[in-house]
């Protein structure tokens, strides 16, 4: 089966304006410019040296803006070999080797993930599947979370975002645009 490819522009920091190439899979749908301007703008205090970890990964947008901006490391997990395969050609690429990379269907594959805390979640799985509750509460059960973790959330906008994230997690900063829903939240 012949895998189309897609690219797509890291906005900010080290790589900026750098393109990048991704496997374009159905349902895949990169985190716009303007969406992870705002994100990074709302990080820009705690990216540096932030160590990261990208659920859904797919066209690896957040990730990759977030070590060219300054985080530590990057863990990038996503279901498809193929999306996988090209995330890690991305990252040689680019020259670096503070990601690292697992194949996995989230929530039910956390478990593959090696036990560690992170700084930063990013769960932006594909809209309309119900994955962002599921995958909240196998992350509230998790080695995953420390007292300062923040997570972000992006999901389609008429999702009511405090009906799926646990009832101790604050949302910090918000906003819609387009038929997006963006969420930064705290434990």
């Amino acid at each position: 089966m012949q895998q189309h490819t897609s690219t797509l522009r890291i906005i900010g920091g080290k790589w900026r304006s750098r393109k990048i190439s991704f496997v374009a899979l159905k349902g895949l749908r990169p985190t716009t410019d303007a969406t992870r301007e705002t994100l990074f703008n709302w990080l820009a205090p705690v990216i540096n040296d932030a160590i990261c970890l990208d659920l859904f990964a797919g066209s690896g947008a957040l990730g990759f803006e977030a070590m060219s901006r300054g985080a530590k490391h990057v863990v990038m997990v996503d279901a498809s070999t193929h999306v996988i395969t090209t995330l890690k050609k991305t990252a040689q690429l680019l020259g670096t080797k503070d990601i690292d990379f697992y194949s996995a269907r989230i929530p039910q594959g956390l478990n593959k993930i090696p036990k560690q805390s992170f700084d930063i979640i990013f769960l932006d799985p594909p809209f309309h599947f119900d994955l962002i509750k599921a995958t909240c509460e196998k992350l509230a059960n998790s080695s995953c979370l420390a007292q300062n973790t923040l997570i972000y959330i992006e999901a389609e906008k008429e999702l009511d975002i405090k009906k799926v994230i646990p009832e101790s997690w604050q949302i910090l900063r918000q906003k819609v645009m387009g038929q997006v829903g963006s969420y930064l939240c705290s434990l």
